[in-house]
């Protein structure tokens, strides 16, 4: 039960604009709370990171293609790139390139990886709907206060009233002295009692309005209302249930089980991913790389007129000299810039493999950290358990006790109702007084009061131990 006094704390909505509905029946407050709160928005949202982390995982099948370009100006002695040679110049040059990479193996991870992402998924769910059911239980406890209190209140006006017509009765019979004033003056002291009685009754009623608005994050505090209409008490066959029944099915179908059970196997899932570092990786690679330049080309510009040829060799046997063209050159315009990319383009491409040898023990170490989660989330995957079962244990106690409360409410109730009407026939004769007739009436109102509280707190209680039992809230009956 302490959890859904804590999860008050995570109450809240983005409401904006309220209807102008002026009763709530109880399902519309908890769609209302469901759909609205802050909390659940946040698991919601734990959900959606969750696909987002699938998609991540998944990706790491993909090559990962780069691409990019560069466009500089050197000012100064710098290479030539049309001839290699250092010289004082101001040029500018273009590159672009596009590189892609694909991991070939990696020891399983990324496998594990995108296994380990959707198992998170299932995770983030379970979570929500275990969020979902205590705000659900929350809400309608919060409800269920409001219909008490109403209900208590028209007990007291019930009393109230007859106290009215005894006291116009009485001071008609003291008017003719057939009965003493002081009675008189112990029913108008019963009636005041009645209406204080009344305005407490009629401000815990707003109180509690205000406290289930404030759940559901609704200012309009005046218009809010809720539907009054009787909640029967139905759905004890639970009760003849085993306890040990009821607790494995709460282990099998309550949500804090399933959620630490999940993140059990994430634990493990972490150390096989971890343990993948140990293995060699291999990727693949490919590269496309191209440039372009703004210096001016080195071209042809004719023979030397003062020397057309020149040795370039001499033959021994023959005592031939070896002459060749002697060309002279010049810095002419560069060509245009798409011929460049064309004749500068390349390619590279291979494979790399990558064996690890020594990190410092990092990779040993993370595989131990992952080991001792994996015992921490068993651990704590017990005490969920032992937790849970004490949780049911308690829920069966209370409900059962609720009813045995509620059936002894009722039987108290049918004695007072006789103890009522004899005491009423008595006052009648003038065989007993006011103060004892008071008595008996403010007896039954406490056994009425007592009624409608037991019955409540029975309802609420035995939709604990439902709920344990494994019906979806969405089926809880009131």
């Amino acid at each position: 039960m302490k959890r859904f006094l804590l999860t008050a704390v995570f109450l809240s909505s983005s409401f904006f604009g309220l209807s102008q509905q002026k009763e709530w029946t109880l399902q519309e407050c908890i769609e209302y709370a469901l759909e609205n709160n802050i909390s659940v928005k946040q698991s919601q949202l734990d959900v959606e990171l969750a696909d987002i982390q699938i998609s991540d995982a998944f990706g790491n099948f993909l090559p990962g293609i780069n691409a990019s370009a560069s466009n500089s100006w050197n000012t100064g002695l710098t290479q030539n790139v049309t001839t290699g040679i250092l010289q004082t110049q101001t040029t500018r040059n273009f590159s672009a390139g596009v590189t892609a990479g694909w991991t070939l193996f990696d020891g399983l991870r990324n496998y594990k990886q995108y296994q380990y992402a959707k198992m998170a998924k299932l995770a983030s769910e379970y979570s929500l709907e275990q969020m979902k059911d205590d705000i659900a239980l929350f809400v309608a406890n919060a409800y269920l206060q409001v219909l008490f209190n109403k209900e208590n209140l028209k007990v007291i006006q019930a009393q109230h009233q007859i106290t009215l017509e005894q006291l116009e009765r009485a001071e008609a019979l003291v008017e003719a002295g057939s009965l003493p004033r002081g009675d008189l003056l112990e029913i108008r002291a019963t009636a005041a009692s009645e209406a204080q009685r009344m305005i407490v009754a009629e401000n815990q009623i707003e109180i509690s309005l205000v406290s289930l608005a404030q759940i559901l994050l609704i200012e309009d505090y005046k218009t809010f209302d809720i539907a009054e209409r009787d909640y029967d008490v139905f759905g004890h066959e639970i009760l003849d249930v085993p306890v040990s029944e009821v607790i494995e099915a709460a282990e099998e179908e309550r949500y804090e089980v399933k959620v630490a059970q999940m993140n059990t196997e994430l634990a493990e899932k972490e150390v096989e991913i971890a343990r993948g570092a140990y293995w060699p990786t291999l990727a693949a690679f490919f590269n496309y790389n191209t440039r372009e330049s703004g210096a001016g080309r080195l071209r042809a510009a004719g023979l030397d007129p003062d020397e057309p040829y020149r040795q370039i060799g001499f033959v021994e046997a023959t005592e031939e000299i070896v002459v060749a063209p002697n060309q002279l050159t010049e810095i002419g315009n560069p060509l245009p810039f798409f011929e460049q990319l064309q004749l500068n383009d390349g390619v590279s491409y291979g494979v790399q493999l990558s064996v690890p040898v020594f990190n410092g023990f990092a990779t040993r170490n993370q595989v131990k950290r992952s080991e001792v989660n994996v015992l921490r989330s068993e651990y704590q995957l017990e005490q969920t358990k032992l937790d849970l079962e004490a949780n049911v244990y308690q829920a069966y106690t209370d409900a059962r006790g609720a009813l045995k409360a509620y059936e002894a409410a009722l039987v108290a109730l049918e004695a007072q109702l006789l103890a009522y009407d004899y005491a009423t026939e008595r006052y009648n004769v003038g065989m007993t007084n006011a103060f004892d007739f008071s008595q008996a009436k403010f007896n039954l109102e406490n056994a009425q009061s007592e009624v409608v509280r037991t019955k409540y707190d029975y309802i609420f209680k035995l939709k604990v131990l439902e709920l344990y039992f494994g019906v979806p809230i969405t089926d809880l009956k009131f």
